[in-house]
């Protein structure tokens, strides 16, 4: 149960809600609330695929490229701090190419970006048998909170404004900063004790 709560909650944070939200609000502002409860039902159905693939296929990914799990830890540990760096100082540019902003970017790289990405593939390695279930389960109440999020999304830049949301962000780039040192730092240990 704690390792359930504790991956819940990592995965949370993981995938940026709060960014995502606020570029979510961004790119749907001339569709109607129909419009955005349909696109957040598809956003949420294809990073919960996209997170059930990588977390599935990751350690396989990882033996094909010959990188090691402490090798992989450091630099997706680079990747999550220079994320939560960016996020201190983000500015929400919305821009769309296409009808079809479920996929990309929303889900990809907006939720799952490389830090997420480069997570989830360490979670594959360190995971084995039935706990990857685990993982599977806390990664898809994550994406749960966040479809909810998104759901209502009007409501809550609403209730809490766009600067209310940037605080937010900030905040969870606090927690990704964290996680990004506890990823480097097990990964140095790990690295240091193979070759000792």
């Amino acid at each position: 149960m704690h390792l359930f709560i504790s991956l819940t909650l990592k995965s949370f944070f993981l995938f940026t809600p709060f960014f995502a939200l606020a570029m979510f609000l961004a790119m749907t502002e001339d569709k109607s609330a129909a419009e955005r409860r349909v696109l957040a039902h598809r956003v949420a159905l294809a990073t919960a695929v996209i997170a059930g693939i990588l977390l599935f296929c990751g350690q396989h990914i990882l033996i094909l490229f010959g990188i090691t799990v402490d090798a992989f830890r450091i630099g997706a540990g680079i990747l999550l701090l220079l994320l939560a760096i960016s996020l201190m100082n983000q500015k929400i540019i919305a821009t769309t190419d296409g009808d079809d902003i479920s996929v990309v970017p929303l889900a990809m790289p907006v939720i799952i970006g490389p830090a997420a990405g480069g997570a989830i593939l360490v979670m594959s390695a360190e995971l084995h048998g039935a706990l990857r279930f685990v993982g599977l389960f806390a990664l898809l109440t994550a994406l749960f909170v966040i479809w909810l999020i998104l759901l209502i999304g009007t409501w809550i830049e609403r209730k809490l404004g766009k600067r209310g949301i940037s605080i937010l962000m900030r905040l969870t780039a606090l927690i990704l900063a964290a996680l990004s040192a506890q990823m480097i730092m097990t990964g140095i240990c790990g690295f240091m004790a193979q070759k000792g």
